[in-house]
């Protein structure tokens, strides 16, 4: 059975809570509910494990704040012996519109705090990466407030939708493969319903 490594990058606590830095805990939480799992307290994480056609996915909410979560993530991959062309991470990302996501096998942190420090740790950056845009809709200086706060009450259709249209590119990137999937997802512009 093929192994898959999703990891949501977030911050614990509910302060934290579906705030636009969290999404990527908000778009794995989405997928493992999908497909009736549950997440258990388990080492440096919260972690699920789907079954679906075939393949077994390791879902994982890192515990260790958002930037230490290198080493929830090379844990769980070096636990569940999961290559790393296997994984795939999602992350906020600022240089996104909030109607955009973003699939790549590699790239730079970007300066996200959380990347670098997966970075850092496993010593590349070539790991594939599902990057859910927030925009930069912020006045000069509260960069740090916008991403930590949470989304206009304007923006919430749109992002329910794309959080739905992302468990879509978990499922793709396991069953057609990244490049398939980047053909399919990178050139979308999403509308709120």
């Amino acid at each position: 059975m093929s192994k898959f490594l999703i990891t949501g990058l977030g911050n614990i606590g509910n302060e934290y809570a579906h705030t636009r830095h969290n999404i990527g805990f908000d778009v794995v939480e989405a997928f493992v509910l999908k497909h009736r799992g549950s997440f258990q307290l388990s080492r440096l994480a919260e972690v699920a494990e789907i079954k679906w056609k075939g393949k077994l996915f390791i879902c994982i909410k890192p515990t260790t704040y958002m930037n230490l979560s290198g080493r929830a993530f090379k844990y769980w991959l070096d636990k569940e012996k999961i290559p790393i062309e296997q994984s795939l991470t999602i992350v906020d990302e600022l240089a996104l519109p909030l109607d955009k996501v973003r699939l790549r096998k590699t790239g730079s942190d970007a300066g996200h705090n959380g990347l670098r420090d997966i970075q850092n740790i496993l010593g590349t950056d070539a790991y594939p990466k599902l990057r859910f845009g927030i925009g930069n809709n912020f006045p000069k200086g509260m960069q740090s407030e916008y991403v930590l706060g949470r989304w206009f009450k304007e923006e919430v259709p749109l992002v329910a939708l794309k959080i739905q249209k992302c468990t879509e590119v978990i499922e793709n990137f396991a069953t057609i493969g990244i490049d398939k999937t980047m053909s399919l997802v990178n050139h979308l512009t999403f509308t709120a319903p």
